[in-house]
């Protein structure tokens, strides 16, 4: 198996986010996705897999048209991406991925948790070298062959394919996100979920003392509300 496999076993063991969190990622995604494109789900394709990964954690069709509504008024505030970049302790890089509609509060509040835990924030581009940006699917495994799948669709861009308990995942860049959501669609082929993740290139081997005094500051930067998502180059226990 791949560095996609690998990284997607470490992440499934390790700091899967509370359902709460996981919604509130999802309502804030619904927001971004409405206002780049539409309300309509059927024209507007970012909408379309965001309402997939809503499904895939359960969360009520309720609070899903409530936030499509709510992103369609127009007092409602908009989030932006932004990237955060920094190092923690040991020599440890790590990608901080925030959507914020405040980026002063956001850029402090970082800021605080790597200071906090003897980190340091770094500039732009400092260390988003050392993640490969990929795209991933994870589709309904009834009737497919993963391998024969992969060779179908590597003329999309997919780079790795493989099962798990859950279904299929197919990993790709991420520019190629467009092109494997239409043929997907296009198949009729059931999307159980899709997103953006950074896979590490290399990972460094740290002491479990070592290993504590970075899961500090993971832990700190999960709980912040305006995080998305974190990343790092720790190879985690359990690999």
């Amino acid at each position: 198996m791949g560095r996609a496999f690998e990284f997607r076993k470490a992440r499934k063991m390790k700091r899967w986010s509370a359902m709460s969190k996981a919604f509130t990622r999802i309502g804030k995604d619904i927001v971004m996705a409405v206002k780049e494109g539409e309300p309509d789900p059927d024209s507007n394709s970012r909408l379309r897999a965001v309402i997939q990964n809503a499904k895939s954690v359960n969360m009520p069709k309720d609070n899903v048209q409530r936030a499509i509504k709510k992103a369609s008024e127009k007092g409602q505030g908009d989030y932006k991406e932004v990237v955060f970049e920094g190092y923690a302790p040991h020599g440890i890089a790590v990608l901080v991925e925030t959507a914020t509609d405040n980026n002063t509060r956001t850029v402090a509040d970082v800021r605080a948790c790597f200071s906090k835990c003897d980190g340091s924030m770094g500039t732009s581009g400092s260390v988003v070298f050392m993640f490969d940006h990929t795209c991933n699917f994870r589709i309904n495994a009834e009737g497919l062959d993963p391998e024969e799948l992969e060779l179908e669709f590597i003329d999309f861009g997919a780079e790795e394919v493989f099962a798990d308990d859950d279904g299929i995942l197919i990993y790709a860049p991420f520019e190629s996100f467009g092109a494997i959501q239409a043929e997907l669609e296009t198949r009729e082929i059931e999307i159980l979920s899709s997103g953006f993740e950074r896979i590490p290139q290399v990972l460094k081997k740290l002491t479990p003392e070592q290993e504590a005094d970075v899961e500090k500051l993971l832990e700190k930067l999960d709980d912040n509300d305006d995080v998305q998502n974190v990343y790092h180059t720790m190879e985690e226990s359990g690999e």
